[in-house]
């Protein structure tokens, strides 16, 4: 059984698609409405359906949150590096958590963790 894809609800969809599209490699392949829905493709095919909230900012459990595999450590430090100099990431750097190199960091309304695991 393959994943087929998520729907992520936020409150800027336009700010989100473009979040992704810049800093993870995602292409917007249909938008509907007044950036109401946004579809996603990945590099590997994964489909991510980006939804504005109609009841304002959407709240997720406590610690709902996406992660991204990397190959290399050397890919996660690469990433940390365009999102802080994109001015989304803070002083946290990538460290060992666990069985994984990486780190978490939050935009928007969702928390997202980047890693090399071992």
């Amino acid at each position: 059984m393959k994943l087929n894809h998520i729907n992520l609800v936020v409150a800027n969809v336009e700010k989100t698609t473009q979040f992704f599209e810049t800093y993870f490699g995602f292409k917007c392949i249909d938008v509907k409405g007044d950036y109401i829905v946004t579809v996603l493709k990945g590099e590997d095919g994964f489909t991510l359906v980006i939804m504005k909230n109609r009841e304002g900012s959407p709240v997720y459990p406590e610690a709902f949150h996406i992660g991204f595999m990397l190959d290399t450590q050397e890919q996660v430090n690469e990433i940390y590096q365009r999102l802080k100099a994109g001015g989304i990431v803070g002083e946290q750097e990538p460290r060992k958590i666990r069985d994984s190199f990486g780190f978490y960091f939050s935009f928007e309304d969702l928390m997202i963790e980047v890693g090399y695991y071992y």
